[in-house]
């Protein structure tokens, strides 16, 4: 895609992100209506729960040279076989954007010609933390009815490989082979297979060859009015299609049309239930750490069947 076109298809989506979305500071989350929430109730038969998060990784490797920092700080040693009262404590960190831990991408995470989403001005991110459109705009959580794509099944391959693209016509006919159609304020999950991949195959390093949505199907989630995306890769693929733009689908999800991204999730044990089930649509539920000015936060989507 030239930068031209990707230009003119930022802007299309941007006019019609404004007609649709009445809270510019909450973005497509304005889809998850509470009478949608109360439907997506009714996607619950089985009782049964899953996670969409993938392990926290705290060994570096090839996608993640800043693995996350878990460190037991109490008790002492010499106090665990002590009489008496003793707490187990740790303490964690995290680099939230890197290439291998499930996160949540705020509104605030892309900036791009000086602004934000909705045009609010960069500088409101400032070194003590983002003054608009953080994760704080997800601090009730987020529920709905989410939806599972499933890419590689649908071309009969176990996952698709780095720089390989999903496109609308992808998305369209995952829908029709799995007898699921994607509506307003839905959460779309759309497996590439990464996660399959990097546990068959070791991991690589996903910053420079990945696969992803081509920057054109974000058409899809304008027409659909999709609340949120998620993907068990980075949504986007690598090496970039677009001409100076590293990371397309982010700047038109996000930025464009202020849709909140979930990357490098895991659908590996949600796919053999809706495979088993028939059915690839469920309750879920998102709850970001309550993290004030942040651009992201790990999480921990709990599919519901």
């Amino acid at each position: 895609m030239t930068a031209r076109d990707f230009r003119a298809l930022y802007e299309r989506l941007r006019r019609e992100s404004a007609r649709s979305v009445v809270d510019r500071s909450r973005g497509a989350l304005c889809h998850v209506t509470p009478e949608r929430v109360v439907a997506a109730v009714a996607e619950v038969r089985l009782g049964r729960t899953v996670s969409l998060a993938a392990p926290i990784e705290t060994v570096p490797g090839p996608d993640d040279p800043e693995p996350a920092v878990h460190v037991m700080t109490g008790p002492d040693p010499d106090a665990l076989g002590a009489d008496g009262l003793h707490f187990a404590t740790d303490r964690f960190a995290m680099n939230v954007h890197g290439d291998a831990d499930s996160h949540l991408d705020a509104l605030c995470h892309v900036v791009l010609d000086g602004e934000l989403y909705g045009g609010v001005p960069a500088s409101r991110v400032t070194p003590d933390g983002a003054r608009a459109l953080s994760v704080a705009s997800a601090a009730d959580g987020i529920v709905g009815r989410g939806v599972l794509l499933d890419i590689p099944r649908l071309r009969g391959v176990p996952w698709l490989e780095p720089g390989d693209q999903v496109t609308s016509d992808d998305l369209t006919a995952a829908e029709a082979a799995q007898g699921v159609r994607v509506g307003p304020g839905d959460l779309l999950f759309v497996r590439v297979g990464h996660r399959l991949r990097r546990t068959e195959l070791g991991p690589w390093n996903a910053a420079t060859a990945r696969a992803g949505l081509h920057p054109a199907a974000a058409g899809f989630l304008a027409e659909r009015k999709v609340a949120v995306l998620g993907g068990d890769g980075n949504n986007d693929t690598a090496p970039s299609t677009v001409q100076g733009i590293s990371f397309p689908v982010h700047v038109l999800a996000i930025h464009a049309m202020g849709i909140p991204l979930m990357d490098y999730l895991q659908f590996e044990d949600l796919v053999p239930v809706c495979a088993e089930t028939g059915r690839w649509s469920f309750l879920c539920a998102v709850a970001p750490l309550r993290l004030p000015g942040a651009t992201g936060s790990p999480v921990n989507p709990i599919a519901v069947l």
